[in-house]
């Protein structure tokens, strides 16, 4: 691996070639953090599936994407002296090191729920009037359904234990049968919602990120899939010409592919 000298060399090299674009290139120079944002978001869930498909080379490709956006909201900073690089870094650091204590200090901690606890505590001592406020507005339901459980959790508003979580998520899914019985949309969709956040608090006990193992359900369904449409391919035969029955054989064929 690159030594440490080797590391700060990369980094100097990129913050140089970031003066160079927003100086030289039409497109780099009217960048706006505005205009940026939709592409970091993409850029972040791009590093997701990298991750999640463990290909270590697209992850090494896609941190260098999001390592450069980081590099370009700081060089728009530093144009109207609000930060640049030197003070995320330093910020990010004074975070860190006031957050951990158990290292930086003589706090004691004994596991990795301790160490959960007090990061919760003193973002209340910074001023934080709730635990909730560092939970995005924007972010997808299910990914703020676990952070919100997280977070509530580190500062003990939590069950004991999985089994009083599962006797909940029996619960919510038969209150959820019972409005789908009666009919009534708006019920069904409110005790349904209530049926996900169970079972949202269930992972987390369990250690399962929901999201993951949702989105990797959803790429197993897309390989399966698209092995049904090319048998059906090779058959000459449209899907919608296919019987359940037919199409099922593929499907499980496609099972065992995997």
């Amino acid at each position: 691996m690159n030594s440490r000298a080797d590391q700060l060399k990369a980094f100097d090299r990129l913050l140089t070639i970031m003066d160079e674009l927003r100086a030289g290139c039409p497109w780099d120079k009217k960048q706006t953090m505005e205009s940026l944002r939709h592409l970091t978001i993409e850029e972040t869930y791009e590093l997701g599936d990298a991750i999640l498909e463990n290909d270590l080379q697209e992850i090494k490709k896609e941190l260098g994407d999001v390592l450069l956006h980081i590099v370009f909201y700081s060089k728009i900073g530093s144009e109207t002296n609000a930060f640049d690089i030197a003070d995320v870094c330093n910020g990010i650091s004074e975070k860190l090191i006031s957050r951990h204590p158990h290292i930086y200090s003589d706090v004691k901690v004994d596991n990795e729920e301790d160490v959960k606890r007090n990061w919760e505590n003193l973002k209340l001592k910074e001023g934080n009037k709730s635990v909730l406020e560092g939970v995005p507005k924007s972010l997808p339901a299910l990914v703020k359904a676990n952070r919100i459980q997280e977070k509530v959790a580190g500062v003990g508003f939590d069950w004991e234990n999985p089994n009083q979580v599962w006797e909940k998520v029996t619960e919510e899914l038969q209150e959820f049968r019972d409005e789908v019985e009666k009919g009534q949309y708006d019920a069904m969709e409110s005790e349904f919602g209530d049926v996900l956040f169970s079972m949202v608090n269930y992972a987390r006990f369990l250690n399962i990120n929901p999201e993951n193992a949702l989105e990797r359900t959803n790429k197993k369904f897309v390989k399966r899939f698209q092995y049904l449409e090319e048998k059906a391919k090779s058959l000459n035969k449209p899907l919608k010409d296919m019987t359940l029955s037919e199409m099922d054989v593929f499907w499980e064929e496609a099972k065992f592919l995997q």
